[in-house]
């Protein structure tokens, strides 16, 4: 356990074996809340507008749902081109 002194600006520093162990560093951000009496920190990313979709609950089951298709092995291809797709479709 490592104490911290709250100083006069009411800033605390994070002490360097937790930001290592969550992967916090310089201008990261982080949320902080009450949780039953004790302050919690999340490390916390910003997602950019454009990249927004990847992250919605639909998408990532998706992701999800494709990944254990590749574990379990129910993929084609690779194809050399598209002829070679249109065949292996049967179109």
């Amino acid at each position: 356990m490592t104490v911290v002194k709250v100083t006069r600006n009411h800033q605390v520093s994070i002490p360097k074996d937790i930001r290592d162990a969550l992967g916090i560093k310089e201008g990261d951000l982080v949320e902080m809340r009450e949780e039953g009496g004790r302050a919690v920190l999340i490390p916390k990313r910003l997602i950019d507008a454009e990249q927004a979709w990847f992250w919605t609950r639909e998408w990532q089951e998706g992701e999800q749902e494709a990944e254990e298709d590749i574990r379990k092995g129910r993929v084609s291809g690779p194809f050399r081109n598209v002829d070679e797709l249109r065949k292996h479709l049967g179109s």
